[in-house]
């Protein structure tokens, strides 16, 4: 089984009502759509843009309004997966849940479903800062050419939840990611490259670019997307399939064969997902 999988360098910059962010979201769609994907991934936080449409007083928005513009970014996805025919994975988007926000990565499938997966790691900017708070539970989502799993930046640098993707079936990792200095964006790459040789499994990653200077704690980004592999045979020796021009304004595009992932578990120079030492550690089951 093979599918086309797109990643979008979402470049952030001040706006000034919604149509202008559906309008740059839609350029990266039908950007992709034209080069074939049937997946497309969009950045963590990318919707913070929102925020710097203002308070009609010369002010940004708070994170605790961002929520306000759920429906709509859900019906904008929405409408553009059915039109397009494609499975897109747009970011995250923080919502509320009660008293609570989540950062909520958002699988919006071609057929009008909606599958979401609250950010299970919080970084201590998200916590002190914004206040957030860390979803509750890890699921797998089935699309017509594959399981996948939504894991958010942070999320990527804990091995443990990546092992439990793999064992529930999903071969590929999405990473929406957003990260405002170099130390943070290899944070993500190294622990997405790690991901992929000890699970055996695709990881597609991507993060924000540009700036928004009136939104605290968007002021700065640092980004590239890339679609990473196994290293073995008969991958890239880098285990990079594609990459992006880091803090450009782009869109990457690659094929990932599920095939191969099969062939390099069973009969690879190294075996790591089925040689993994359950009797020493504990495995999810």
């Amino acid at each position: 089984m093979k599918l086309r999988v797109s990643a979008v360098q979402y470049h952030l910059h001040t706006i000034h009502s919604f149509e202008e962010f559906a309008q740059q979201v839609e350029h990266y769609v039908k950007t992709a759509e034209e080069f074939g994907a049937e997946y497309v991934l969009f950045p963590e936080f990318f919707t913070t843009q929102l925020l710097s449409i203002g308070n009609g007083q010369g002010k940004a928005l708070s994170i605790d309004d961002l929520p306000s513009f759920t429906e709509p970014y859900r019906e904008l996805f929405t409408r553009l997966a059915n039109q397009t025919g494609m499975y897109i994975i747009g970011g995250t988007h923080v919502t509320r849940q009660g008293d609570r926000l989540l950062n909520t990565a958002h699988l919006f499938y071609p057929d009008g479903r909606i599958a979401e997966q609250p950010k299970l790691h919080i970084t201590p900017t998200e916590v002190h800062e914004w206040n957030m708070t860390a979803g509750d539970g890890l699921e797998v989502f089935d699309t017509e050419k594959g399981r996948i799993a939504l894991l958010t930046c942070y999320d990527i640098e804990f091995p443990e939840i990546v092992r439990m993707a793999k064992a529930k079936g999903a071969d590929v990792i999405f990473c929406p990611s957003c990260t405002d200095d170099r130390h943070g964006f290899y944070r993500v790459r190294y622990s997405s490259h790690a991901r992929t040789v000890e699970n055996q499994v695709y990881v597609v990653t991507t993060g924000t670019v540009g700036s928004l200077p009136t939104v605290d704690f968007m002021r700065a980004n640092y980004g590239q997307a890339a679609v990473l592999t196994p290293n073995d045979i008969p991958f890239p020796p880098r285990g990079i399939l594609v990459e992006g021009e880091i803090n450009d304004d782009m869109v990457v595009t690659a094929d990932l064969d599920l095939e191969l992932l099969y062939q390099v578990r069973e009969r690879g120079s190294v075996t790591t997902w089925r040689d993994r030492r359950t009797d020493l550690y504990t495995d999810w089951s």
